[in-house]
């Protein structure tokens, strides 16, 4: 593959970021404590990265302005709409995993 300009890398890596959110948005399924267990981030994570981004470049947003940005609505309705309660096995599996970020 060609070396790519750092304007078409930050273009393609915009891309497969919005994918990724479409990607979890069609999922509500898969619970944030199951990505967090597998992958060691999940939903509530990606906000937080995608806000101190916009902090980094002299953009104030909130957390809840971030969670609305990965969730596609305010955190509290998606909650509502699709967060189950965690298992007792799911609980474990993220005390012995807990990411360290």
């Amino acid at each position: 593959m060609a070396e790519l300009d750092e304007k078409t890398r930050t273009e393609l890596e915009a891309a497969a970021f919005r994918r990724l959110v479409d990607h979890l948005n069609g999922r509500p399924d898969v619970q944030n404590i199951d990505l967090m267990n597998l992958a060691g981030f999940c939903r509530n994570c990606l906000s937080n990265w995608y806000r101190e981004a916009a902090e980094a470049r002299g953009l104030p947003m909130t957390k809840d302005e971030s969670r609305v940005a990965i969730y596609g609505m305010p955190y509290e309705e998606w909650k509502a709409r699709h967060q189950g309660s965690a298992s007792a096995e799911q609980l474990a599996a993220f005390d012995k995993n807990r990411p360290q970020h």
